[in-house]
C-alpha cells in the first residue's frame, strides 16, 4: 500500500461504513490524484463482446451506484468501470444501518436493496460524460414493481445509447423474490424481453450493445446448468460470476450474523469454483467476468487462471487503498513480461479443471 492508501484507512475506517463511502465519492470528485497513473499495455489489452479493453480490471457495481465519478475510477487504473445498480424510480434501499465491515476477514455484508437515485439521474451524468473508456451500467428492478422484466426492458432503452455495455443483475440477495429471476423459465423470458429491447435499441442508435448477466454464487450444480444452456441459446453476450453471497464461509464474529450479502476474501473460493464450472457448462467462447474476493495481482490472475477474460473488484478497494487497480495491472503486466505471453489472455482456464472439478461449498 502507498502512503496515501495508508494514511486514507485509519480515517475512512473511523467513520460508518455508508459515510466512509459517501466520502470516498466526495474524494474522487475533487479531482485530488490520489495514486500514480498506470501505462497501458499492449500484453493486457482484451476484446470482449466487441469492446476493446485497456486492462482486464474493472470495478463491479455498487461503488459508483449512481454514475457520479466514472471518469475518476478509470484514472485509478481501472480499464473500465460499472456504474449502479439503477432502477428506473429512485429508491431509498433497506433501513440503515445496512452495512457492515468485518475487517478481521477483509469483507463486508451490505443490505442496502438497490438505493439509487433512479434512472433520470444516472441518465443525465452519463449523457454528460462524452463515452471516453468502458463504462457499463448495471440496471435493476424497483423493489415494488408490478412487472420486474419490465424494469429491465426500461432500463435497456435508457441507457443504451451511453453505456458501453449493459449488466442485468438479478442476483442481489436484497430485494426480495428478485433471484427467482434465475431460475430456467424465469430466465429465459427475461432474456428474451431484455435481448429483444436491445435489438430494438440497437436499429434506433445504430450498434449493439453488449449485455451481460450477473449471478448469484449460491446455486446448485443444477441451476448452473440450467442458466448456460438458457444463456447460450438466448445468445447472451456473457456472464459476471458472481454477485455477493448469503453463505458465511469462515467468517465470525457479531456482524457475520448480519442479514444480507458477504463479499470480500471469504467470497473468493465459492465465486470462483463457480465461475469455472459455468466456464466448463458454456465452452471457451461466452466472455465470462469473474468477480468476488479479487484484492490482489495472484487473486486476480487465478480468477483468469480458472476461466475468467477480465474480472471486477470493490470490497478489495475498502481494505487495501484507492491504489489497489493500478497494483494489480502493474503486477499483471510484470507477471506477463516475465512469462513471456504475448497478452495475458494466453493464461485463461490454465487451472479450470482445478477449480472446476471441487463441490460448491
Amino acid at each position: 500500500m502507498n502512503l496515501i492508501d495508508l494514511a486514507a484507512r485509519p480515517l475512512l475506517f473511523a467513520l460508518d461504513p455508508e459515510r466512509a463511502h459517501a466520502l470516498s465519492i466526495a474524494a474522487l470528485k475533487s479531482g485530488i490524484p490520489v495514486c500514480a497513473p498506470t501505462s497501458p499495455s499492449p500484453r493486457l489489452e482484451r476484446t470482449i463482446a466487441g469492446l476493446r479493453f485497456p486492462n482486464p480490471v474493472g470495478m463491479a457495481a455498487g461503488y459508483d451506484k449512481n454514475a457520479e465519478v466514472p471518469d475518476a475510477l478509470l484514472r485509478l487504473g481501472f480499464g473500465f468501470a460499472e456504474c449502479g445498480t439503477v432502477t428506473p424510480r429512485p429508491q431509498q434501499g433497506n433501513p440503515k444501518p445496512r452495512l457492515f465491515r468485518l475487517a478481521e476477514q477483509r469483507a463486508v455484508i451490505n443490505r442496502l436493496g438497490f438505493n439509487n437515485e433512479g434512472h433520470e439521474a444516472v441518465l443525465r451524468r452519463l449523457s454528460r460524460r462524452g463515452g471516453r473508456g468502458i463504462v457499463g451500467v448495471n440496471i435493476g428492478a424497483n423493489w415494488d414493481s408490478a412487472d420486474r422484466i419490465a424494469d429491465y426492458e426500461v432500463g435497456v432503452h435508457t441507457f443504451a445509447a451511453v453505456a458501453s455495455y449493459l449488466t442485468v443483475n438479478i442476483s442481489s440477495p436484497n430485494t426480495a423474490g428478485l433471484r427467482a429471476l434465475q431460475a430456467r423459465e424465469n430466465l429465459a423470458e427475461l432474456l428474451v424481453r431484455v435481448l429483444g429491447a436491445c435489438d430494438r435499441k440497437a436499429a434506433e442508435i445504430g450498434r449493439k450493445i453488449p449485455v451481460f448477466l450477473k449471478i448469484a454464487p449460491d446455486l446448485s450444480e443444477a441451476e448452473l446448468a440450467d442458466i448456460a444452456e438458457v444463456a447460450l441459446e438466448k445468445r447472451l453476450d456473457g456472464l459476471i460470476v458472481s454477485n455477493t453471497t448469503i453463505a458465511r464461509p469462515g467468517v465470525t464474529g457479531s456482524a457475520a450474523r448480519e442479514e444480507g450479502g458477504l463479499s470480500g476474501a471469504p467470497l473468493f473460493e465459492r465465486s470462483t469454483i463457480v465461475l469455472a464450472k459455468m466456464r466448463r457448462l458454456v465452452g471457451p467462447a461466452l466472455p465470462i467476468i469473474g468477480v468476488g474476493g479479487v484484492h490482489s495481482t495472484e487473486t486476480a490472475l487465478e480468477k483468469m487462471r480458472a476461466g475468467a477474460d477480465l474480472v471486477q473488484l470493490y470490497t478489495g478497494l475498502i481494505y487495501e487503498g484507492p491504489g489497489l487497480a493500478g497494483r494489480i495491472v502493474r503486477g499483471l503486466d510484470a507477471y506477463a513480461e516475465r512469462q513471456g505471453l504475448k497478452s495475458i489472455a494466453e493464461i485463461r482456464d490454465a487451472h479450470l479443471n482445478r477449480w472446476a472439478d471441487r463441490p460448491l461449498v
